[in-house]
């Protein structure tokens, strides 16, 4: 289990499933809300770590769960997570049938670019990140610290962006909206939380740009 302690919130991540999935809790430290990102496999790990975050703020509660996007190792344990939390629950707009369709869960609110999700005084933006699933957000929290985070879900990885199967078109679109959407507008200290592996920061991945571009994935 990892953690990452900012001034306003407290985010904690565990790695699931033999696909490595990694399942976010961002704990607003003041009003105890908190957000879940990506109830991948694994309840029980998860359940595990929504316990550990009790202590991060008075009155820790979820509040909201989201989702990066539609693909099965993403949502597995998201039928289970909402029949324990009935909370709120995100995901972009155009991949919501396809959640339903994976998990049975249908979204209450579906996200378009530049919508935002409130967890206390803390904003959350969605980012619409087209290519690897028609509805594939990034989710973007600027920290009063000023600390950007970017959840980039299988979006942007170290080392590139995430899987287009080989089509120019959707990794053109990919790779478009990583570059313009998130390199383009956040800074390089911008911590990088994806869905499966290490994070990083845009300033590492920022040199490479070009050549991810030039070899097409």
């Amino acid at each position: 289990m990892n953690e990452l302690l900012l001034d306003d919130v407290t985010i904690r991540w565990t790695s699931v499933s033999d696909m490595a999935n990694n399942v976010y809790l961002v704990t607003n430290r003041r009003s105890g809300e908190q957000l879940l990102i990506d109830a991948a496999d694994d309840a029980p790990a998860i359940a595990e770590l929504i316990q550990a975050a009790q202590g991060d703020a008075q009155n820790a509660q979820i509040v909201a769960v989201a989702t990066t996007h539609q693909h099965w190792d993403h949502v597995r344990a998201l039928a289970d997570v909402i029949e324990k939390h009935p909370v709120t629950t995100y995901a972009g707009a155009e991949d919501m049938a396809g959640i339903a369709e994976e998990s049975g869960v249908q979204i209450t609110n579906g996200l378009n670019h530049g919508d935002q999700l409130k967890l206390g005084d803390v904003v959350i933006e969605a980012i619409h990140l087209r290519g690897h699933t028609p509805g594939s957000l990034g989710y973007a929290l600027v920290d009063s610290s000023g600390q950007p985070v970017l959840f980039s879900g299988d979006s942007l990885f170290p080392g590139g962006v995430g899987n287009t199967w080989k089509d120019p078109q959707r990794f053109l679109s990919l790779i478009t909206d990583v570059s313009e959407r998130v390199f383009d507008r956040f800074p390089d200290a911008t911590k990088v939380l994806p869905g499966h592996g290490d994070t990083t920061t845009l300033g590492t991945e920022r040199p490479h740009l070009d050549e991810w571009r030039e070899r097409g994935w």
